[in-house]
């Protein structure tokens, strides 16, 4: 006859007996997935620069984390630094991306194989940035050349790289390649502008016919310099008409706007037939 054991009362302690039975599936469980990992570092190796592979030929240890990079001319490829094929007049940049190399100051890139000279003309220089030329002061670019800046009378050379390479003096204009002297009337000076009126009227005048002529001011108005408008503006509490500066006739119930030569109506009172009447 079979021998059971006797199972424990409820709220008993687990005796030895069930953890017996418990523990070697623990341990077998266990062991299948210490051996599906084996299984798969077989099956699945690492060849990246995660620091789980040994550092190979021309490579180096990173200085902060885990893992390799390849030393400075040579790139990955699978768990291998294969050299950078860099042409002459190159160097090698140390970027994961694009060629891997770049050309030295006073050379452009030809495609991905070489490197060429960048032709600089005569009267020019090379930028500071290596990748370009401009011409010397005194001449001026036309297509892969520098031709010298023809420099008329009354004339100074500018910095500009297009153009004509120079411009006017003071009190002269341009007018088909040539300096012009302006002919500034009595009472104005030069506005010195590139552009607009070579001139314009003093202060108390006004420009009429290419003339500055006085400007009459109204009784009750002052000197008003903006750039439209008569000249002149009327003092507070008057409004300009025909000319002159008349006294503003304010209504009842109004007041005078912030320029101070018109009026509204008060708040809570609207216009109506020239006079603030109550309404909405």
């Amino acid at each position: 006859m079979a021998h059971y054991e006797a199972l424990p009362a409820r709220n008993e302690p687990m005796t030895y007996h069930k953890q017996a039975v418990r523990y070697p599936l623990t341990r077998v469980i266990f062991a299948l997935a210490v051996a599906a990992g084996m299984i798969a570092s077989i099956a699945f190796p690492t060849f990246a620069q995660d620091g789980t592979s040994a550092v190979p030929e021309n490579a180096h240890t990173k200085s902060y984390g885990g893992g390799w990079d390849c030393d400075l001319g040579y790139r990955v490829e699978g768990a291998e630094c294969v050299v950078l094929d860099i042409p002459e007049n190159a160097y090698a940049t140390g970027r994961s991306h694009g060629t891997g190399w770049a050309c030295h100051r006073g050379y452009q890139q030809v495609g991905e194989i070489s490197c060429n000279p960048i032709p600089v003309p005569a009267n020019a220089f090379l930028r500071s940035s290596g990748h370009d030329w401009q011409c010397d002061r005194g001449y001026r670019k036309a297509r892969d050349t520098c031709v010298p800046v023809v420099l008329p009378e009354h004339a100074y050379l500018t910095e500009e790289t297009s153009g004509s390479g120079w411009a006017c003096d003071r009190g002269y204009t341009e007018d088909a390649g040539i300096c012009l002297s302006i002919d500034v009337p009595e009472n104005a000076y030069l506005t010195n502008s590139s552009y607009g009126a070579p001139w314009a009227c003093e202060r108390g005048f006004v420009e009429i016919d290419g003339r500055c002529d006085t400007l009459v001011i109204p009784a009750n108005a002052f000197l008003d310099p903006g750039s439209y408008g008569p000249g002149w503006r009327c003092e507070r509490g008057y409004e300009p008409r025909g000319g002159a500066c008349v006294v503003i006739d304010l209504p009842d119930n109004a007041h005078l706007d912030r320029s101070g030569n018109r009026w509204r109506c008060d708040p809570s009172f609207r216009l109506s037939g020239g006079a603030c009447v109550l309404g909405r």
